[in-house]
């Protein structure tokens, strides 16, 4: 049988993208207290197609994601994207894998209980390795929290933040999910506006501020963007900012 996809194409043309979407994959992810978590991901794998080859070999990306099987994680991120790119014979690789984190709480309504988070991970390798964390952590005000005033009425939630970051050495989740609460419980715990010009009045802005700072503070963090949203009856508003270490 004939190899249609390593046939020479002499349109000249390169493909960017090509690659499959959407792979519904169990994974193994680290876990602070528990050494490691089993989840769902959703995957994405790409390539990019030289002018000079007809197509992609598809199965190739379920086959190397096979071939990592229970070790899909922050420190072989740069060993599947190699693998993509030697197998698949191309000049770039992308992945991104999404899935749920789940992390035991004991100060929910119910008691205890596994809360859920939204984590993804993507990469490339070309010249060089590119590797982003993101993390969207809920925002939930305290059960004493005013029905109106600084608080808007929402669905269960204030708002979310969402946290994309790079760094220079590994990050655990669980700790940047700490670092996330920790300043949004801080801004929520307040029950009446504070004092016009105070640090601490309840605002997307300051809360916004508030977590740049911890992130510019944390030495193993090279890059980050954070994007916090309050939603309303009337309209989501949101504050966003981008810092990268010098």
């Amino acid at each position: 049988m004939r190899d249609i996809q390593n046939q020479p194409d002499f349109r000249k043309i390169n493909i960017k993208k090509v690659g499959v979407k959407n792979i519904s994959y169990p994974i193994t992810v680290l876990d602070k207290a528990n050494a490691t978590q089993k989840t769902i991901a959703t995957v994405n794998m790409y390539v990019n197609l030289p002018h000079q080859f007809k197509g992609t070999h598809m199965s190739r990306f379920v086959e190397i994601l096979n071939r990592f099987h229970g070790e899909i994680n922050l420190k072989n991120f740069h060993n599947i994207l190699g693998e993509m790119k030697s197998r698949l014979q191309a000049q770039a690789a992308h992945m991104e894998i999404e899935f749920p984190y789940f992390l035991k709480k004991s100060d929910t309504a119910a008691g205890a209980a596994a809360v859920e988070y939204r984590c993804r991970m993507h990469g490339s390798l070309q010249d060089e390795d590119d590797l982003v964390m993101e993390i969207m952590v809920p925002i939930r005000p305290p059960s004493s929290a005013p029905a109106s005033g600084v608080m808007p009425r929402s669905l269960g939630n204030w708002g979310i933040a969402k946290v994309a970051l790079r760094f220079l050495r590994f990050i655990w989740i669980e700790d940047l999910i700490i670092m996330i609460e920790s300043v949004a419980s801080h801004n929520l715990s307040w029950s009446s506006p504070n004092p016009p010009g105070s640090h601490d009045e309840l605002t997307l802005e300051n809360m916004t501020r508030s977590l740049a700072r911890k992130l510019r503070d944390n030495k193993d963090i090279c890059w980050f963007n954070v994007n916090i949203k309050n939603f309303s009856q009337s309209g989501d508003t949101f504050a966003a900012l981008e810092w990268q270490k010098a």
